[in-house]
């Protein structure tokens, strides 16, 4: 099989995976790229396959204001994480111009290795203005605060994942809520990210 061939499957595998989904709008009126991190099979895909899929699928349909909905539950390092690497790359290869369009992201379900990792990598991996725009989402029902529920998609082992941390408080690895009502987190208009340190202070 050619890299051509193979480069067109990894993309048709991706397309097919509904990794990457333009869905609904937030509630300032931002179209919302929905990315599963889930779906995402890293073993497979190249970095070269999935810039080429965004560059032709994805990043022309993102000429206005935008916002992106990430969702991390169930997410596991060795299976869909791409790497710090692939990341910067993916990263350098985005427009300038869709860059520029993205005005908040949406990280669901945030677990403590991955907000150490974003504190400690995150500004150096993203310019200072991508990850200012980062918001963790720590449960679906804070989402609904800044996204129109009834317009976007969400799988159902999101649902379940979601159900298991109200149950088991544990599971959410001791960090408070990031709903700014309850804990007096930064708003979402703020420039402050809005990670959390305390549980291992």
């Amino acid at each position: 099989m050619s890299s051509q061939s193979s480069q067109f499957g990894q993309e048709l595998l991706i397309q097919k995976l509904d990794v990457f989904k333009i869905q609904g709008k937030d509630k300032r009126g931002r179209s919302i790229l929905r990315i599963t991190g889930k779906f995402f099979p890293a073993r497979i895909v190249s970095v070269d396959s999935l810039k080429k899929y965004l560059e032709e699928k994805i990043f022309p349909k993102l000429e206005k204001p935008f916002s992106v909905f990430y969702v991390h539950t169930d997410v596991q390092r060795s299976e869909n994480f791409p790497g710090i690497s692939a990341l910067r790359s993916i990263y350098d290869a985005i427009p300038i111009n869709v860059r520029e369009n993205l005005e908040a992201v949406y990280f669901l379900h945030p677990g403590l290795q991955s907000r150490l990792f974003l504190a400690t990598f995150g500004r150096f991996i993203f310019s200072g203005g991508l990850y200012g725009k980062l918001r963790y989402v720590s449960r679906l029902d804070y989402l609904w605060d800044h996204v129109r529920r009834n317009e976007i998609e969400i799988p159902e082992f999101v649902y379940d994942h979601d159900e298991d941390l109200e149950y088991r408080p544990m599971m959410d690895y001791g960090l408070e809520s990031d709903h700014p009502r309850v804990y007096g987190a930064p708003a979402m208009d703020s420039p402050a990210p809005t990670y959390s340190m305390r549980c291992i202070s």
